[in-house]
C-alpha cells in the first residue's frame, strides 16, 4: 500500500515517510501541490498525507478537485489550525481524518494506521439494501438504482450504518463512532458535514433525512 506524502519541507517529509514505513506502508513523496497532482494521477497511490500549507497553494483543494473526480482513496490532512469551523471545511472539501500541528509522531502513526489499513467489518460479505441503496455481497461494493457509488471509506462507514439502522434513527454519536473507528471521533459538526458530502455523492432524490439536533435516518423515496 502506497501512501503520497505531500510537503515542503524536506525534515518532516523524511520524518512522516519514516513512520509510515515503520508501520509497514510503501511512500512517496511530492514537495508541493504541481508534483502531487501528477503523483496522484499517474501512479497508484493508496492514499494521501498532507500537510495543507504549501508554498504552491492548499493541498485541500487540490483534494478536492480530485474528489470531484472520482478519487476516494483515504485522506489524512496536517493542519495548524484546530477549530471546529476547521475540521468542518477538512471534511467539506474531502478530507476523512486530520492531524493538528505540532504532532507528535505516536499520534501520526495511530492516525495512519486507522485510516490506511484495511478495514476489519463484521458481515462484511453480507448484502445489505434499502430502497434502491445496495452493497453487493461479493465484492462490498455500494450501488444506488444499480449504478455503482464512489464513496471515501468515511462515507462508506456512514452509509453503511444507516443501511444496517433500515430506517431508524442513528444519532450524530453514533456516526461519528462509525467513520472514526479507534481514532478520535469528530465532532457534531463535522458529522453534519460528512453527511452533506455523502448526500451529494447519493444524489437526488435525497435518501437522508435529519432528526433535528439528534441524528439522521434512511427514507425510501419510492
Amino acid at each position: 500500500m502506497r501512501i503520497l506524502v505531500v510537503q515542503h519541507d524536506p525534515d518532516l517529509a523524511e520524518l512522516i515517510s519514516g513512520c509510515l514505513l515503520r508501520i509497514g506502508f510503501d511512500t512517496d513523496t511530492a514537495a508541493g501541490l504541481a508534483d502531487a497532482d501528477l503523483k496522484l494521477r499517474g501512479s497508484a497511490c493508496h492514499g494521501l498525507v498532507g500537510d495543507r500549507a504549501q508554498p504552491d497553494g492548499d493541498v485541500l483543494r487540490l483534494v478536492a478537485a480530485h474528489r470531484r473526480a472520482g478519487w476516494t482513496r483515504p485522506v489524512l490532512m496536517l493542519t495548524a489550525v484546530d477549530s471546529s469551523a476547521e475540521r468542518v471545511t477538512l471534511i467539506e472539501q474531502g478530507a476523512d481524518d486530520h492531524l493538528v500541528k505540532p504532532f507528535t509522531t505516536a499520534g501520526l502513526t495511530s492516525r495512519a494506521l486507522a485510516l490506511f489499513r484495511a478495514p476489519v467489518v463484521v458481515g462484511q460479505a453480507s448484502r445489505l439494501r434499502f430502497g434502491d441503496l445496495e452493497r453487493t455481497a461479493h465484492d462490498g461494493r455500494f450501488t444506488r438504482a444499480g449504478v455503482p457509488l464512489s464513496l471515501t471509506v468515511t462515507e462508506e462507514a456512514v452509509l453503511r450504518a444507516l443501511m444496517l439502522a433500515s430506517g431508524a434513527l442513528v444519532t450524530r454519536d453514533r456516526l461519528a463512532m462509525c467513520c472514526a473507528g479507534d481514532r478520535h471521533p469528530p465532532d457534531s459538526d463535522a458529522v453534519d458535514a460528512l453527511i452533506g458530502r455523502l448526500r451529494r455523492r447519493l444524489g437526488h432524490p435525497d435518501p437522508v433525512r435529519s432528526v433535528r439536533g439528534i441524528g439522521y435516518r434512511l427514507v425510501d423515496p419510492a
